[in-house]
């Protein structure tokens, strides 16, 4: 509801002082990754989460672990336990007696022990996303390096999904990234109606991006505010624009300047952008500089009230909606700004000529981007 202004939204972006990134690595069911795991935190004073969701099988898990690790002391926690009991454990638990702590995930809740540093989860494939983003939150509460291994079966595929879970938490280590990995989330799993508390809905029949764009068109109404019905122009000009990879190397920044021009409402939007890639990665690229001015010329071919805007050959079409015609003085306009011949293939749509021999990509967008100028 914030991402289309019916809210409004903080984000806590700042760490505490001296917090250091959890080290997040994604694994294969083994003896060995587990035992050096554990035996490395317990060596240096630590202690150690062992997540395992399934109190059935939790007895036969701390066997394993005691089988494999005679050395090491381990405790059991879990939500059917008597009330007492857990507290004791967690006690006990806290004080140091004890140097793995095995549990479902009740220990998502807000535990905050700054001793406990490293976490392993078991069968990480079947925790959600926000499950995995807060189970490693449990450790790292200190200025100490944590660990967190996410456990998947030792053979065997892991559903797609799945998949890009333990993707976007492995990614996602920076501290006060929560709000990417919720964006991420969203993507993976879709999202229902935004309006209320179902998981469920038809945004899959419309599509997201324009979902955002109806609810966003019904707050600009409920507010009084003016709303932009006129239609989206077709623009096909044939050329080349982009953001070349050895102009911004990272692909999540470049990604963002992408998305940022598909949002610009005016050239002045454009412009500040513009100046901003400059002022950060230098001189623009001719491709990138065309991006511009494609961006220009398809808010101004909406302003225009223009259905398309084409080149071909050695011409610019430009297509009018049914019923709607450029007015004479547009089309003197036109002629005596830019020297240029018109024909009228038939009523909805006219031709300029355009001498586009030996004309680079770039005065070719420009003459257009003036073109259309003139019709404005």
């Amino acid at each position: 509801m914030s991402l289309v202004n019916a809210r409004d939204m903080s984000i806590i972006n700042t760490p505490p002082k001296n917090r250091l990134p959890v080290h997040t690595e994604v694994v294969r069911f083994n003896d060995e990754i587990i035992r050096e795991a554990i035996l490395r935190e317990v060596d240096r004073g630590g202690q150690v989460y062992f997540v395992h969701n399934r109190v059935q099988s939790i007895d036969a898990v701390v066997h394993f672990l005691e089988r494999m690790l005679p050395q090491i002391t381990f405790v059991v926690g879990h939500g059917q336990m008597p009330e007492r009991d857990l507290e004791r454990v967690m006690i006990d638990f806290l004080n140091h007696k004890y140097d793995c702590l095995v549990s479902t995930m009740i220990i998502e809740s807000g535990l905050d022990i700054s001793n406990v540093n490293t976490i392993l989860i078991n069968r990480a494939d079947r925790f959600g996303l926000a499950q995995l983003y807060q189970l490693r939150g449990r450790v790292g509460r200190s200025n100490h390096r944590a660990y967190a291994y996410l456990m998947i079966p030792a053979s065997g595929a892991v559903a797609p999904d799945a998949r890009k879970r333990l993707t976007v938490i492995s990614e996602y280590t920076a501290l006060g990234s929560g709000f990417h990995i919720a964006m991420r989330d969203l993507e993976i799993r879709g999202a229902g109606n935004l309006l209320g508390p179902q998981q469920h809905g038809f945004m899959a029949a419309v599509g997201f991006d324009l979902y955002c764009r109806l609810l966003q068109e019904a707050i600009q109404e409920l507010k009084g505010e003016a709303i932009d019905d006129r239609p989206e122009p077709t623009i096909d000009l044939r050329v080349g624009a982009y953001i070349p990879d050895e102009y911004i190397i990272d692909r999540k920044l470049k990604i963002g300047f992408y998305q940022r021009l598909s949002q610009v409402t005016d050239e002045e939007d454009i412009e500040g952008i513009r100046e901003e890639m400059r002022d950060r990665f230098g001189r623009l690229p001719d491709p990138t500089q065309i991006l511009f001015n494609l961006v220009s010329i398809k808010q101004g071919a909406q302003k225009a009230g223009l259905k398309s805007l084409t080149v071909r050959n050695d011409g610019l079409m430009i297509t009018y909606p049914e019923g709607q015609y450029p007015t004479k003085r547009q089309i003197a306009d036109i002629t005596r700004d830019a020297s240029l011949d018109i024909e009228f293939p038939h009523a909805a749509t006219f031709k300029i000529k355009i001498k586009l021999v030996g004309s680079t990509e770039v005065k070719r967008v420009d003459m257009t981007k003036n073109i259309l100028q003139s019709l404005i």
